[in-house]
């Protein structure tokens, strides 16, 4: 049985039928009424964004699909472009008729090129079913797809970076304003959508913005697709209501009596056993999709160290926040492991964790030292032993 019902049960092509019976303002009503946020981890609504690129005003625009899934402990992504792929691009020419974009380009990580040549033959069985290409099921609609492949930077997971990569360029985030709604690739309007909101956009379009909405809750609506490892019995890509809470969650997947559960991947949440009636959701604890079990034997500065040691690898440099303020997190909890760190220190650091939230230059930037941030915080007693009093 797929691990995603929802999107196994989808009629082929229903969704892009639909959609060409519909104006292009109405494909975007649609989203807009649907409610669905960007399943990439930011979540911003995904009709106000196709309805940005669709006002922007040039003569070509394109259709990115974010596929570098890069953050540790995420790999859903793959599973829908393995089983779903069809879905994936159906979505993809749907937000091109809506936006008024001919070109499509999938921005497939590094690690994952071995599913490019899968991918490659499902694009050329749609070009001969007249799916993409001109004249698309009989229409004046133009749209075609592209893969470009990723060189494992996780810094492309951020938009603007990826389109810097996409143009040829070290993968960096951009200053923004402009947004790439307004000034994306080659400078054009352009739509960047993650794997999993794409094939949500398709199901929406077939099914209906009232059929997505029936599920989740009121700010977060819809299924949510979740990556599930570390210390649980059925590790595994999940199907879930928006809205789940951690508990729940736990017991399917067979994680009951966990220590902690991290949320988001290493830029997460790491949420206590006291917390678990907390639900995953935006207006809660939001995730593009990793969930990372520990269970009672992890010592979480271990977990704080795999973590950080990942940043300060993966961090493109370019401001000094991310590029700094990482190594000094780091450097903070080797000193937490052997006894050498103050209360007093460990303060400044949870001190300079706020200011890298704030001042970094990107999202990944800003999100780095959550994880840290909500270690020290709610499992304080634990790293108590680990601190000296003197200053």
């Amino acid at each position: 049985m797929s691990p995603l019902p929802t999107f196994s049960t989808m009629a082929p092509e229903a969704g892009l039928k639909q959609a060409m019976s519909l104006s292009r303002p109405d494909i975007i009503e649609t989203m807009k009424q649907s409610g669905l946020k960007g399943r990439g981890g930011a979540g911003f609504p995904t009709g106000m964004k196709w309805n940005f690129a669709a006002a922007a005003q040039a003569a070509e625009k394109f259709v990115i699909c974010n596929a570098d899934e890069g953050e540790p402990g995420t790999f859903k992504d793959r599973v829908i472009l393995q089983e779903h792929a069809d879905l994936v691009f159906e979505g993809m020419t749907i937000a091109g008729k809506a936006i008024g974009a001919r070109s499509g380009i999938v921005f497939l990580r590094g690690e994952y090129t071995y599913l490019r040549p899968q991918l490659e033959a499902v694009l050329d069985k749609r070009r001969k079913q007249k799916l993409l290409g001109k004249d698309i099921l009989g229409s004046d609609l133009e749209f075609d797809i592209r893969i470009f492949m990723g060189a494992g930077a996780y810094i492309c997971g951020e938009e603007t970076a990826l389109i810097e990569a996409l143009e040829g360029f070290r993968g960096e985030p951009r200053n923004r304003p402009p947004f790439p709604v307004n000034t994306g690739f080659l400078g054009r309007p352009s739509v960047v959508n993650n794997v999993e909101t794409l094939a949500s956009a398709a199901c929406i379009l077939q099914k209906g913005a009232d059929w997505w909405k029936a599920t989740g809750t009121a700010n977060s609506t819809g299924i949510k697709i979740f990556s599930v490892s570390g210390d649980c019995e059925k590790p595994g890509v999940y199907e879930f209501p928006m809205g789940i809470t951690v508990a729940q969650l736990l017991k399917e997947v067979g994680g009951v009596g966990a220590k902690a559960v991290q949320v988001g991947g290493a830029s997460g949440l790491c949420i206590p056993a006291s917390q678990f009636k907390r639900i995953i959701a935006f207006e809660d604890i939001p995730t593009g999709g990793s969930i990372i079990v520990f269970g009672q034997q992890r010592d979480m500065l271990d977990v704080l160290h795999n973590f950080l040691d990942f940043f300060v690898d993966e961090s493109c440099g370019q401001c000094t926040p991310c590029r700094l303020g990482n190594r000094k997190l780091l450097e903070g909890v080797e000193l937490l492991r052997e006894g050498k760190c103050s209360m007093a220190y460990l303060q400044e650091l949870c001190a300079l964790g706020d200011t890298m939230q704030i001042a970094s230059k990107c999202g990944l930037g800003q999100s780095s030292p959550s994880a840290f941030l909500s270690v020290v915080k709610n499992f304080r007693e634990e790293l108590m032993g680990r601190t000296y009093s003197h200053v």
